[in-house]
């Protein structure tokens, strides 16, 4: 019996000593950049027109994550993206719903995407917050600087990872010009121009026929009604980027728009992401020829169209501009200068989807776009439409977040929304 069971023991440990020859790690098993399905990330689409298409190819192309449902109010959209799903991933089980409530509701979805119109970011970012969902959420983050806000006190509270998409944020020519500036390559910065478009413009387009599959008084949600027109919601094959976003009440403009994109990188660089601008004044034809906004600095920033999309940061040392794809700098050399690693450098992304994949991940909160750094960007774009609206010059507090002497203007800082989705 005892040489039996030395036998057993010998032979139990060759076992283990065997196997841990041949026990291989995934990533070697599956190739270079595999990842094990059970090591992706569970994600749902709030809305499925053109921004969510782009999303939807970004974040299947880190090949870590799978994406499980997708909501939107019309449904030739949600079955048109679940082929598209499909397609990338051969049998994959991409559930769509008309109610995102449904989709959140979901135990085995970790994250969702959020790209509907900017008058609905605010009610789907707080009601996935409270449903324990991680967030990316388009940008600009809301209408009013109230909505934002509501948003960042949501993430917080119920401690979720957040990535606004700003995802010029994880590009390089943007993060050079942001470290150059950070540096003083430039001297300080006294003044910068920011090309983007006007404000919003009334609502005037003519009521059209409604698709049958539709919903669209879903797809106002928290606004009071406006009538369909196929500009407002375009079926998706239509080259036609939708239009909300230029009338007042469903979108902020191209202030708003592209305002949100180049005001961010003007905050980036000035280390604004927790802070603001403590006067905005609108266009007077004297003082002020174009919008202008003031920091506690000194530094002055105008909006004008010069039509290029770009942000212009003038030094006493140097300038630069920096658009998609393109930077250049005076002096010239600025341009490929090595930031050192005992430099001032920002948070490093050069992927905008890993960057929040990672944070989900690792729950580090750390992420180059958080809530708080889209509900600043998107503030300074709400602010610059209420000098436009009443036209008069307004100082702002930046800590409390209010305007100083001025209820009328206060009043416009959150909009009217209906109960059922009010934040």
């Amino acid at each position: 019996m005892k040489q039996a069971n030395t036998s057993r023991r010998k032979f139990l440990r060759n076992a283990a000593a065997l196997s841990a020859v041949f026990i291989l790690p995934r990533h070697v098993l599956g190739g270079k950049g595999f990842l094990a399905p059970s090591d992706r990330i569970n994600i749902g689409f709030i809305a499925a027109g053109h921004q969510a298409a782009g999303l939807r190819s970004s974040f299947l192309a880190t090949n870590e994550v799978e994406i499980l449902a997708v909501a939107d109010v019309y449904k030739r959209k949600v079955d048109e993206f679940i082929k598209a799903v499909k397609e990338k991933r051969s049998g994959a089980d991409c559930k769509g719903y008309e109610d995102f409530r449904e989709l959140l509701q979901r135990k085995d979805i970790d994250a969702v995407v959020i790209s509907t119109p900017d008058h609905w970011h605010a009610p789907a970012t707080v009601m996935a917050a409270a449903a324990g969902k991680d967030i990316y959420c388009e940008k600009p983050l809301a209408l009013t600087v109230k909505e934002s806000r509501a948003m960042v006190e949501a993430v917080r509270k119920h401690k979720r990872m957040f990535q606004t998409g700003s995802m010029q944020r994880s590009a390089p020519e943007f993060r050079q010009g942001v470290e150059l500036i950070r540096n003083g390559y430039i001297g300080d910065v006294k003044e910068i121009k920011v090309s983007v478009g006007p404000g919003p413009k009334p609502f005037d387009l003519q009521a059209e026929p409604l698709p049958a599959d539709l919903n669209w008084e879903f797809w106002l949600g928290p606004n009071d009604y406006v009538p369909y027109n196929n500009k407002l919601n375009p079926y998706p094959s239509n080259a036609l980027w939708a239009e909300w976003r230029y009338y007042k009440g469903l979108g902020g403009g191209f202030q708003a728009d592209w305002g949100a994109h180049m005001y961010d990188i003007a905050q980036w660089a000035l280390d604004m992401d927790g802070s603001g601008p403590v006067a905005i004044y609108p266009p007077d034809g004297k003082d002020h020829p174009f919008l202008t906004y003031t920091y506690a600095n000194g530094v002055t920033m105008t909006q004008h169209d010069i039509g290029r999309k770009n942000v212009e940061f003038i030094g006493t040392k140097g300038s630069l501009v920096i658009e998609r794809g393109r930077l250049e700098t005076t002096p010239a050399e600025l341009k490929t200068r090595v930031i050192g690693g005992n430099e001032k450098r920002v948070h490093f992304s050069d992927n905008h989807y890993k960057d929040f994949l990672n944070a989900v991940r690792s729950r580090s909160g750390k992420v180059v776009a958080d809530a708080e750094t889209g509900h600043r960007t998107s503030s300074v774009c709400a602010l610059g439409n209420i000098a436009y609206e009443l036209n008069r010059p307004l100082k702002w507090d930046p800590a409390k977040e209010r305007f100083l002497g001025d209820k009328e203007a206060d009043q416009l800082l959150f909009r009217k929304m209906k109960k059922e989705w009010a934040v």
